[in-house]
């Protein structure tokens, strides 16, 4: 074992309720908030696209949106890097606050741009520049909230923590843009939304930065990165100087790939479900704004339950055991969920599918963050457990994208949103297959 993979011993035992509790709530919050900012797009993208990516082909106008949506998303692992080594060397704490404000600071701004009838192919330009430097604040979030929480809670809630902070996270996040968007729809009804309502929307993010700072100024450093410190001071410890050059090293590169087949299924089922869920409910369902952000809530609070309960699921029956059984169930369900769901107009029967999809596509995911926790040492868990999470996101991520682009009109969205929920389940089921069980090797 390299001096850097020792384990943190002690740590556990230095842990008080109040610290705690405290990163239990900034780990949750802070990617809730992150997720937040980065949902606004999704609630609005019938409109950005119209105002930013014109086509005369609704499919493909989405399409664009969703691209912007991917751009974010493959600036991910470089903001992974980034904040992922000054968390590993500097402390999570620090870079958490960082990251947060840069996200809610540069969604805000999306809300001050001009549209493409005010100043032509400017527009588009200017709005994808501004996605990319969101996305690496967004990579910087994942590299310290998911690290504080698991590594601040006793071993057998870590499970549960890891849906706590990835998936109820999420679903706190889409709840408040949820929210965000049956306030702006009220305010700015009809046609006024796309004049004013979808600035107010971006605007919001102003409040993630606010929350985010009054959050995190007074949250006490993790106890395993305290007691690494420690260890280094007493020379027990190798100082890792360069975390991710380490995660990409000989040692490790093995086990970054083989992590991609699981955080990129677990992406990309999420946002085919809860991701795409607003614009099914708008484009193939025609759900009013305000009778879609109830069921988006709903949705929201169905995701928070699945990632709970099937992160503590991994608690008791182990990370693959959980992955294989999650995996086989979501390439099943979610195809006859989305085409079920495209058939009906009854109110009733959309929530209860909406409810389904948002279940099953948070439940993928839930263990994952404990999962990567688990296959890296204290000294470089902020960086490898980023790049892996970010990396695999950012692919899955695009999945929208490209499900827009093949189905060449509306109406074909729902049978390729059914073929491509099967095919990135089945890469997420062979990561299962080889992966080893992590469940107790946390050091």
């Amino acid at each position: 074992m390299a001096e850097m993979d020792m384990p943190v011993a002690g740590a556990r035992a230095s842990t008080g309720n109040k610290q705690m509790v405290n990163a239990i709530i900034a780990s949750v919050l802070g990617w809730a908030l992150d997720l937040f900012d980065l949902f606004i797009l999704l609630y609005v993208a019938p409109v950005v696209g119209a105002l930013f990516f014109p086509s005369s082909n609704a499919a493909l106008s989405l399409a664009a949106v969703y691209g912007s949506f991917a751009v974010t998303l493959l600036m991910r692992p470089l903001g992974s890097a980034v904040f992922g080594h000054y968390a590993d060397v500097h402390g999570r704490k620090q870079a958490m606050l960082i990251a947060i404000i840069g996200v809610g600071i540069s969604t805000a701004a999306f809300g001050l741009l001009p549209t493409i009838a005010q100043v032509g192919v400017i527009a588009p330009i200017v709005f994808l520049i501004l996605r990319l430097v969101q996305g690496v604040f967004v990579g910087g979030v994942v590299a310290s909230t998911h690290t504080i929480g698991t590594e601040s809670v006793p071993p057998h809630w870590r499970g549960a923590m890891s849906g706590l902070v990835g998936g109820g996270g999420a679903g706190i996040g889409a709840l408040l843009a949820s929210f965000i968007f049956l306030i702006t729809s009220s305010v700015f009804p009809g046609d006024a939304f796309a004049v004013w309502g979808w600035r107010f929307m971006f605007f919001s993010g102003l409040l993630s930065s606010l929350l985010g700072w009054f959050i995190f100024r007074n949250l006490e450093e993790s106890p395993y990165f305290k007691e690494l410190k420690r260890q280094q001071g007493n020379k027990q410890a190798k100082v890792s100087k360069a975390p991710v050059k380490d995660v990409l090293s000989r040692e490790y590169r093995g086990v970054l790939l083989i992590n991609l087949l699981i955080t990129f299924g677990g992406g990309a089922g999420y946002y085919l479900t809860s991701g795409y869920l607003p614009s099914f409910l708008k484009v193939i369902n025609a759900v009013p704004n305000q009778t879609s952000s109830l069921i988006l809530m709903g949705a929201s609070v169905s995701a928070f339950f699945a990632a709970v309960l099937v992160g503590a699921l991994s608690d008791l029956i182990g990370r693959k055991k959980t992955f294989l059984l999650i995996g086989v169930l979501a390439a099943v369900l979610l195809p006859l969920c989305y085409l079920n769901l495209a058939t009906t107009k009854d109110t009733t029967q959309i929530t209860l599918y909406a409810l389904a999809i948002a279940f099953i596509g948070n439940a993928g995911y839930a263990p994952v963050l404990i999962f990567l926790n688990e296959r890296f040492p204290t000294a470089l868990r902020a960086s490898g457990t980023g790049l892996s999470w970010n990396i695999g996101f950012a692919l899955g991520g695009m999945m929208p994208t490209f499900v827009s682009l093949v189905s060449g009109s509306p109406t074909q969205i729902p049978m390729s949103l059914a073929y491509f929920a099967v095919g990135v389940f089945v890469i997420y089921l062979i990561g299962a297959v080889v992966i080893p069980e992590t469940k107790g090797n946390f050091r």
